[in-house]
């Protein structure tokens, strides 16, 4: 029907907003979150859950990415 698979568009804009986050300046409010340190806590019973750099992380070893790919603007 000419449509996209719903898991490659959600995996094209998390891409798409990795490679908007990593080109911010350190400084800036998005980029800082990276580097919050939260306390530990303890966890309740089962999986842990994922987080964003696990997502992407995995989303970029799929397609065969670098982080160093995202910083290149001429691709």
């Amino acid at each position: 029907m000419g449509v996209s698979a719903i898991d490659g568009n959600m995996r094209e804009a998390r891409l798409r907003w990795f490679g908007h986050v990593t080109h911010r300046d350190p400084g800036a409010q998005v980029r800082r979150c990276e580097f919050i340190e939260v306390p530990e806590s303890r966890r309740g019973r089962g999986r842990p859950k994922k987080n964003w750099d696990e997502v992407i992380r995995h989303d970029m070893t799929q397609l065969g990415l670098t982080t160093d790919m995202s910083l290149d603007r001429a691709l």
